[in-house]
């Protein structure tokens, strides 16, 4: 098995999905190298970037369950570095 380098871009428009994505983001926690929130106060808005080193079906998965969030946007990124497990 492998794993890749890969950013996960998320938008949070609703705030009452705050909660869930945060638990979403506990669950993949071995894989989250780091992550930065940024508030958008003046457009009400929070952004997020998660960096994670995990097999792609993981990025994948995670990244599908954010993006069914209610008031979520996600993008992933992929970079070309990729190491065996």
């Amino acid at each position: 098995m492998e794993t890749r380098v890969a950013l996960i871009g998320i938008i949070v428009e609703d705030e009452s999905s705050v909660a869930s994505l945060n638990d979403l983001l506990h669950q993949y926690a071995p894989y989250i190298i780091g992550r930065m929130g940024v508030p958008y106060r003046a457009r009400g808005v929070n952004i997020i970037s998660v960096v994670l080193d995990a097999p792609q079906d993981a990025i994948s998965a995670l990244s599908g369950k954010i993006g069914r969030l209610e008031g979520v946007s996600a993008k992933t990124l992929y970079s070309n570095v990729v190491a065996p497990v």
